[in-house]
């Protein structure tokens, strides 16, 4: 679900530092980038002074540079979905470079099997290319000491991102080949996404029970190094393909949340009325009735009790506004929207309720929070907030 966009400072402290633009997109760099850095120059930094002894506290100096190092393959990995997506035409609303390597998000577009196959792969074919340009350096002996020790581990680096980043399931940039193979093959996006979270899972698996369960099971001696790197990388996996699983599953719901079909009935009522006309129009608090401004648009709800609490000697005195609640600024839709149309338009508004309107504005219904929560996720809502 998208949500409106926040004031610039408010993005910048929640996203992390902006780095700037390029093609035009916004880059930042999230604070969590700082915890995998400090772990690289924790682990790497030894490395690097055992191997330059020389080097004294400037290893970890070095070990800091490869941390930036990586975080320009991942800009390069990042800008390469961005840029491939623009030829498609896909807006693109940030790129953010985080503790998990980075992400690309975009705002909203149409896509098919084909082009989302390729705005993925764009990605590790990035690395594949940075692995491939140091190669003739890195084998050719061009360079010497601390730069050949870098330019080595780089072009390693980036080739294990592809590799990596291709493996067939989601969060990773594979599984949209199985997600897109899925959609192809039903017509259903969304059983693609689910595919692609199942197969996330089995890859997270395989890892764990590869790098920690073999060799334990074995009597090896377990490295620490890899064993936390590994636990790291298969909780990202595992919580990634069950966001993707969740996701794809609430998509396949969209098709229940209608406006018209999800609202209950109500009938509109001037804000000039009294609470005797109110009882006249719905006599048992059914349908639920909403006050119009002037303007014929919707400003509140009758409160039944609070209606039916009104004696009936003051009925015809008590002005309807007295026994309703305000609708937040424009909470009404049309009673034809449906789908990701309404969920996205519903995100923007305050409050839990939404007066529903025809073609020539009059009032049908009054869509509540709790009906569009529950077509989505099968689950009853629990209070208030945004849809």
């Amino acid at each position: 679900m998208s949500s409106p966009s926040a004031p610039h400072h408010a993005a910048t402290k929640r996203d992390g530092i902006p780095l700037g633009k390029i093609a035009g997109i916004p880059v930042y760099l999230a604070y969590s980038w700082f915890v995998i850095a400090g772990f690289t120059v924790i682990v790497y930094g030894p490395a690097v002074l055992v191997q330059f002894p020389g080097l004294g506290l400037g290893a970890y100096f070095v070990a800091f540079g490869y941390a930036l190092l990586l975080a320009v393959s991942v800009l390069v990995h990042e800008l390469a979905h961005a840029l491939s997506a623009k030829a498609f035409k896909w807006p693109t609303e940030k790129i953010v470079l985080n503790l998990w390597g980075g992400h690309t998000q975009f705002q909203n577009f149409t896509a098919s099997p084909g082009r989302a196959v390729v705005v993925a792969m764009a990605g590790p074919a990035s690395n594949f290319i940075l692995a491939g340009a140091l190669a003739p350096f890195v084998f050719g002996h061009a360079f010497h000491g601390v730069v050949e020790m870098l330019a080595n581990i780089l072009m390693w680096a980036n080739f294990l991102i592809g590799i990596f980043n291709v493996l067939p399931g989601t969060p990773l940039d594979g599984g949209r080949l199985v997600e897109s193979a899925v959609w192809k093959a039903t017509g259903s996006q969304d059983r693609g996404t689910i595919a692609a979270g199942w197969s996330g899972r089995v890859i997270a698996v395989a890892l764990f029970l590869w790098f920690i369960a073999r060799p334990f099971l074995s009597g090896e001696r377990l490295d620490i190094n890899l064993m936390l790197i590994t636990l790291l990388v298969c909780g990202f996996l595992w919580m990634g393909a069950s966001s993707s699983i969740q996701h794809g599953r609430l998509r396949s719901r969209l098709y229940l949340v209608s406006a018209g079909g999800l609202a209950d009935p109500a009938v509109g009522i001037p804000n000039s009325a009294s609470v005797a006309d109110v009882v006249a129009m719905s006599p048992e608090g059914r349908p639920a009735v909403v006050i119009c401004g002037p303007d014929g648009k919707p400003q509140g709800v009758v409160d039944t009790s609070a209606a039916a609490a009104v004696p009936p000697y003051a009925l015809a005195t008590t002005p309807v506004t007295a026994v309703a609640h305000a609708l937040a600024a424009g909470a009404y839709v049309p009673e034809w929207s449906k789908g990701q149309e309404l969920i996205q338009y519903l995100a923007r508004l305050d409050g839990n309720e939404y007066a529903v309107v025809d073609h020539n504005g009059m009032v049908t219904g009054l869509l509540r929070q709790q009906a569009v929560v529950t077509a989505i996720t099968g689950k009853e809502a629990r209070g208030g907030g945004r849809a």
